[in-house]
């Protein structure tokens, strides 16, 4: 192969660490390198290309985050107003003495979750799986599935608005269902569903033709199937993502959308969305909007004590802005949160999607990929080969920008 990111790419492939990946490279008004690497579904021998559709998984939270800076823009709300204006569910909030604690062992919150806690990830809201115990199992039992769920949108915020918090609101970063609540809101305050509300502020205004929470039958050919690993590391076609989170066919007519994770895209679309974050914020955010998404709001003691599944969620060099990581110091930033000038952004996806954009060279890099994430297999090395071939797309990039 004559790209040499396509080159390594297949490396990964062919030792059966990612059944394909699809990457772009563009920088001010120039595409300079696509490929699209081994299978969208290796069983039926189908080959990724460039209109491939996969599921981006958290991928979906800035452009939830997008949407509701628009809002934000129109005076529907502002950062600081306490979310019970639009869901008084949440009025009478409790909190957890300790994240592995009994439910019942909670005292009361000491004021309100507000929109901007939500964008940032303090508003005490968390995903089940990542504190296993009482709190994971009733996470579960009252929200069904992280991306498809059979629980309606207000049935999903009622249940959510009776379990405690696991930090007191505004106190730490703590990764979790925040935008899937945001979602839920900003659909309220459209009057419309979230999908609705997405497509007439983002996708419609940037031409996003091919995102959205529910693929059309027309084109379902092209999907990316999921794969996944066995305990020996052997990959596998998978029918639903980990713990049951999706469904292998979501229903027409399902209610819950998850703008948190719901979301399938493709190279292009995602594309043009990520431009945004290049272009200074045009069309969809006023310039004042875009420095408030891009700039960290994280006080360093909540960056140091960020973590996931016993991890620095935040290396020295990044902080979060509102729904997105933002490089602080391009010396000690990592490629896993984005790695370039300072203010560049970029938030992955749990299936091995990946991208950043980088203002201070107009570029933006995208990885799509379609890996199942195991959360016991990946503690034993199992399935993280993906993270290996975005780390090499990376580097290769940068040599490519320069």
């Amino acid at each position: 192969m004559s790209d040499p990111i396509a080159a390594a790419l297949q490396t990964y492939v062919d030792a059966g660490a990612m059944a394909g990946a699809a990457t772009l490279i563009w920088r001010q008004g120039r595409e300079l390198q696509s490929c699209a690497v081994g299978w969208a579904d290796r069983e039926a021998r189908r080959p990724l290309a460039r209109d491939t559709l996969f599921r981006i998984a958290s991928m979906t939270k800035p452009v939830t985050s997008v949407a509701a800076m628009t809002m934000l823009q129109d005076g529907l709300f502002y950062l600081d107003d306490p979310i019970t204006t639009v869901a008084p569910e949440f009025g009478d909030m409790r909190v957890l003495r300790a994240p592995d604690a009994p439910l019942g062992d909670s005292v009361p919150a000491e004021r309100p979750i507000t929109f901007g806690d939500l964008l940032t990830h303090r508003s005490g809201l968390t995903y089940g799986g990542l504190h296993p115990g009482p709190l994971s199992d009733a996470y579960a039992q009252a929200l069904g599935g992280d991306i498809d769920s059979h629980v309606a949108p207000d049935d999903w915020i009622a249940g959510l608005a009776a379990l405690p918090l696991i930090a007191q609101p505004g106190a730490a970063f703590n990764y979790g269902c925040s935008t899937d609540l945001l979602g839920f809101l900003l659909a309220r305050l459209e009057g419309a569903t979230l999908g609705e509300t997405l497509a007439r502020r983002v996708f419609r205004p940037l031409g996003m033709t091919d995102t959205g929470f529910l693929v059309p039958a027309a084109q379902r050919h092209r999907r990316a199937s999921l794969y996944g690993w066995t305990a020996d590391g052997v990959i596998e076609p998978r029918q639903t993502a980990s713990a049951g989170s999706s469904l292998p066919e979501r229903p027409d007519d399902m209610a819950y959308e998850s703008g948190g994770q719901g979301l399938w895209s493709t190279l292009d679309d995602y594309l043009t969305f990520a431009r945004l974050f290049v272009e200074g914020g045009g069309p969809l955010l006023t310039p004042a909007s875009y420095e408030l998404m891009v700039r960290n709001r994280l006080s360093e003691p909540q960056r140091q004590a960020a973590t996931m599944m016993g991890v620095p969620t935040f290396l020295p060099g990044h902080g979060f802005g509102l729904g997105l990581a933002t490089v602080l110091d391009p010396a000690t930033a990592s490629f896993t949160r984005g790695k370039g000038g300072v203010g560049t952004v970029s938030w992955p996806g749990a299936f091995g999607g990946w991208w950043q954009a980088d203002p201070t060279d107009g570029s933006v890099m995208l990885f799509l990929t379609h890996n199942v994430l195991d959360l016991e297999l990946a503690a034993q090395g199992i399935g993280l080969g993906v993270y290996g071939a975005i780390g090499e797309f990376h580097a290769l990039g940068v040599e490519l920008k320069a």
